[in-house]
């Protein structure tokens, strides 16, 4: 199990533009600081994953993401509030306010706040954090260490050890604006 030191040295590793691999509610994610575009350029060069697709964002609660949610209507905000903590994704509006490198091609960005403890701790330290699923584009995602040591031998600054939570599917993602299903 991590210890709350080896939380504090995958946050420093993360402010220092570091790529690490962490288990989620259903699956391991990988993760880094979502304003280092060189950070998020590893993670997309070790997945193999276009920029233009996106990434997810996660959040430790709803207040790390104020930032992104103003001028919601107040039953959009709603809806976010009554899905959080949990395992639903929604894309949001980003108005310009992340870079491209994690919208991609999109006019929103996917955001999560995870109810995973481990993650929730680790957001904590760093606030958001990019959060995609540990597997090189076109594999299964990561549902161990060992999957993640395999899939990326060497090319991780660390990975924190601590059980998966105890979902059987990856997030739901879910448009805010349109309230489409998109997994």
């Amino acid at each position: 199990m991590t210890s709350h030191w080896h939380l504090q040295q995958a946050a420093q590793k993360i402010r220092k533009g570091g790529v690490i691999a962490y288990p989620t509610e259903a699956v391991w994610g990988l993760g880094c600081d979502p304003w280092n575009e060189q950070a998020v350029q590893r993670i997309l060069d070790i997945k193999q994953r276009p920029v233009h697709k996106g990434l997810i964002l996660v959040a430790a609660d709803i207040g790390q993401l104020t930032w992104l949610l103003e001028g919601l209507a107040a039953e959009q905000r709603q809806l976010l509030e009554d899905s959080w903590p949990g395992p639903n994704t929604w894309l949001v509006p980003h108005h310009g306010r992340v870079p491209k490198w994690i919208s991609g091609r999109h006019t929103s960005v996917a955001v999560r706040v995870s109810d995973h403890p481990l993650v929730q701790e680790l957001c904590r330290l760093t606030g958001p954090l990019v959060s995609t699923s540990a597997n090189p584009t076109k594999h299964p995602a990561a549902t161990s260490r060992l999957h993640v040591e395999q899939y990326f031998h060497n090319q991780l600054d660390a990975v924190l050890n601590a059980p998966l939570g105890h979902r059987q599917q990856p997030s739901t993602i879910r448009d805010l604006l349109s309230g489409e299903v998109l997994r």
